[in-house]
C-alpha cells in the first residue's frame, strides 16, 4: 500500500545511532522530515547528508527536525555521523521495519542485476503527523529547497 500525502505517518519505532529507541510519535506537534537513504558513506548520500548539515540551521528555524533512515547499523551511523559532523538523529533500521512501512525498501537493477535496496525518498511530517509532502525524485545537492520550497 503506498503511503500518500494527506494521510497519517505510520507509527515506527527503531534505534538512534547511539542505541536509544525513537519513535515517530516522540515528535508530535513538530514538523518531521523522515529521509530513506541508500547507505552510510556513499557519494549521494554523503552530498545529500552534507547539504541538509549546511542548511540546518535554516531547517531548524523552519520549525523541522531531521531524521535520516537507512539500513545501516548504529555503529556505521556514528562513523558517518563523526566524519561529516552531521547534527541531526540517523535511524538504524536494520531489519527494514521503518523502510516496510513507508514502502522504501524496493526492488532496484543494476546493470540488469535485481536486487532489493532503499528508494531514496523524503517524507515531510507535519505538527499533527500527517504527510505534507513526498519527495520521490530527490536532488541531492538541492534536497533541502526541494523540502523548504
Amino acid at each position: 500500500m503506498a503511503i500518500e500525502v494527506g494521510q497519517q505517518a505510520p507509527e515506527f519505532e527503531t534505534k538512534d545511532q547511539n542505541g536509544n529507541t525513537v519513535r515517530l510519535s516522540d515528535f508530535k506537534g513538530k514538523k518531521v522530515i523522515l529521509y530513506f537513504y541508500p547507505k552510510d558513506n556513499t557519494p549521494g548520500c554523503t552530498t545529500q547528508a552534507c547539504d541538509l548539515r549546511d542548511n540546518y540551521e535554516a531547517l531548524q528555524k523552519a520549525g523541522y527536525v531531521v531524521l535520516g533512515v537507512s539500513s545501516d547499523s548504529q555503529k556505521s551511523h556514528q562513523k558517518f555521523i563523526e566524519k561529516y559532523e552531521l547534527p541531526f538523529t540517523l535511524l538504524a533500521d536494520e531489519d527494514k521495519s521503518v523502510h516496510e512501512k513507508y514502502g522504501t525498501w524496493v526492488e532496484k537493477s543494476m546493470y540488469g542485476r535485481k536486487y532489493m535496496g532503499t528508494a531514496r525518498t523524503t517524507f515531510v511530517i507535519d505538527e499533527e503527523g500527517k504527510i505534507s509532502q513526498i519527495i520521490d525524485k530527490v536532488k541531492t545537492k538541492e534536497h533541502t529547497n526541494q523540502i523548504i520550497n
